[in-house]
């Protein structure tokens, strides 16, 4: 007979960690066999005083022992567990029973945004402060772009009482299964963490993994939503756009069209002409499409968004084929995944073969079939009509995406205009992205000069985060201004609206052009008119500064 061993939410992670090995040598002596998944074992053995909430223990026997009982003679608990196991049922409240806040807690946390820079990295330092105020025990895993920072260990996860995540992506957190966790926004953990930990330690429910029921599935579906499908597919094409745009840049320094003369320096800018623009900006909208459906449906829908976005790349569909790929692969496949149903011995083919066969039949043949011709055409249309703006239309379509870059400083509308600039990129179509880029740079330059112009009516404090906000704008880092959106949010967000808005009109207006999606001020030099661009930045600055330092009201004593 095989037993799987867990524990009650409540019962302390050390101890639970002891008891497994007494009983774990206490079944090897009586020619009994210890497993790690409940769905290969006979009996459950639960150490505690109440049932987890685990799907995996459905259907299954379940033995509820007393710890110390269990210690002091585990020999007689595998000898019960065969006659005293029961059906499970599991327990009507789904929180996993963390009555307060208070106390010396073990938190391991992992925070993740679309760019895999600002918001994963501040939200992290507002955890780790509030963990320290509380006096609590704190590891903050970071995924950003280059990976797991401050990686979270085995031996953490098992002495953890609380798993917290903070993403606004998909992230991997199968090495967090069976942990109570709890799921938020990057934005809410560093504007609200207070709030979001009262509510973690309410609601945090045990993970189950990836490989949990259908509802289960559909639940964490429901809560993910469209948006964070989008921003997974952003974040995972940022590094092919970013590397492939500055290629593209470098390539132009030799000449405007130096990449089609192979004599030139040697053929080097056709080389980086066709590694970026032949390559990775090819490459890109299926990178893209492709971890929209992983989003959605996970592994065996990557293949078919890979491939959905390639036919949409090769038919001149653009980001909109792209976007309508993903979702496409990712719901067919999660469909078909859900309505096909095989024998155990038959299972491994779904993923490897059966839903790639069909998804991508499925989803390619409605591709090209039926939906790249009108999208292509539209995405046509709409390169036309942006290549033929006069300077009054590229004024007001510039103030439109400037100012959208200013109104949640990382959220979804900065980041609806940003991916619609880099979108674009593939499309050759780099003015949209000069002055969302623009408009990005203006909140948090436009707040240092702010407390530069009246100093007064900042402390010390929050004129050392102008400083700091200052050299994150110079990087195209909008969070830079956060600190003083969440201080004072209204007067903030006019100000650096009106900024953001004049800067991207005065950019798209001069039709100057910037082939890269990220960089700041180091990639200025790349733009079509870098003075002018200069210009267009420290404008909207300069106003967005005045503004709030004009309507600001004065420092009040404390």
């Amino acid at each position: 007979m095989n037993f799987f061993l867990t524990q009650s939410p409540t019962l302390g992670n050390a101890k639970a960690f002891l008891l497994k090995q007494v009983i774990a040598a206490a079944a090897k002596a009586q020619n009994t066999q210890i497993v790690d998944n409940a769905e290969q074992a006979d009996v459950a053995i639960v150490f505690g005083e109440t049932l987890p909430k685990l799907t995996a223990l459905q259907g299954k026997k379940v033995f509820l022992v007393d710890a110390e009982q269990a210690l002091s003679a585990p020999e007689n608990v595998i000898q019960s567990a065969f006659t005293q196991a029961v059906d499970y049922v599991a327990p009507a409240q789904s929180a996993v029973g963390i009555s307060t806040v208070s106390g010396a807690k073990n938190i391991v946390a992992v925070t993740a945004c679309p760019t895999g820079v600002a918001h994963t990295f501040m939200s992290a330092e507002a955890i780790e402060a509030y963990g320290k105020k509380m006096g609590w025990n704190v590891r903050v895993e970071t995924r950003g772009q280059v990976g797991a920072g401050n990686p979270i260990t085995a031996e953490e996860v098992a002495a953890a009482d609380l798993v917290f995540v903070a993403a606004d992506i998909d992230v991997d957190l199968e090495k967090f299964k069976g942990k109570p966790m709890y799921r938020t926004s990057t934005g809410l953990a560093l504007k609200k963490t207070e709030q979001e930990f009262n509510k973690a330690f309410a609601e945090a429910k045990i993970y189950e993994g990836g490989a949990t029921s259908a509802k289960a599935d559909n639940s964490s579906d429901e809560k993910k939503g469209v948006y964070k499908h989008l921003m997974t597919g952003v974040s995972h094409m940022l590094p092919v756009v970013v590397a492939g745009g500055l290629l593209i840049a470098i390539s132009f320094m030799f000449g405007p069209n130096a990449f089609k003369d192979p004599s030139i320096a040697g053929g080097l800018p056709a080389a980086l002409m066709e590694i970026g623009g032949g390559a990775a900006f090819k490459l890109m909208i299926a990178v893209f499409a492709g971890y929209v459906a992983f989003s959605i449906a996970d592994r065996p829908g990557l293949a078919v968004g890979l491939i959905g976005g390639m036919l949409a790349t090769t038919a001149g569909a653009g980001i909109l084929g792209g976007i309508i790929a993903g979702f496409l692969a990712g719901y067919v496949v999660k469909g078909l995944n859900a309505a096909i149903k095989l024998p155990a011995s038959m299972a491994s083919l779904k993923p490897i073969l059966i839903l790639p066969l069909l998804g991508s039949a499925i989803v390619g043949l409605l591709m090209v079939y039926f939906l790249n011709p009108p999208v292509a055409s539209t995405m046509a249309a709409l390169t036309e009509w942006l290549n033929g703006l006069g300077s009054t239309n590229g004024l007001l379509f510039g103030a439109i995406l400037g100012g959208m870059m200013c109104v949640d400083m990382g959220g979804p509308v900065n980041k609806a205009a940003y991916m619609f600039g880099t979108g674009l990129l593939a499309s050759q179509l780099n003015t949209p992205m000069a002055a969302v880029m623009a408009g990005g740079m203006v909140p948090p330059i436009g707040m240092a000069i702010a407390t530069w112009i009246a100093r007064s009516k900042f402390n010390a404090g929050q004129r050392d985060a102008g400083n700091a906000a200052f050299v994150l704008g110079l990087c195209f880092i909008s969070e830079g201004a956060l600190p003083f959106v969440a201080a004072d949010p209204i007067r903030v967000i006019i100000s650096s609206v009106i900024g953001g808005a004049l800067a991207g009109a005065i950019s798209l207006s001069f039709a100057i052009e910037l082939p890269a999606p990220h960089g700041g001020l180091f990639v200025v030099p790349l733009v079509s008119q870098p003075l002018m661009y200069l210009g267009a930045i420290a404008a909207g600055s300069l106003v967005t500064g005045i503004i709030y330092a004009i309507i600001r009201p004065k420092l009040t004593a404390e």
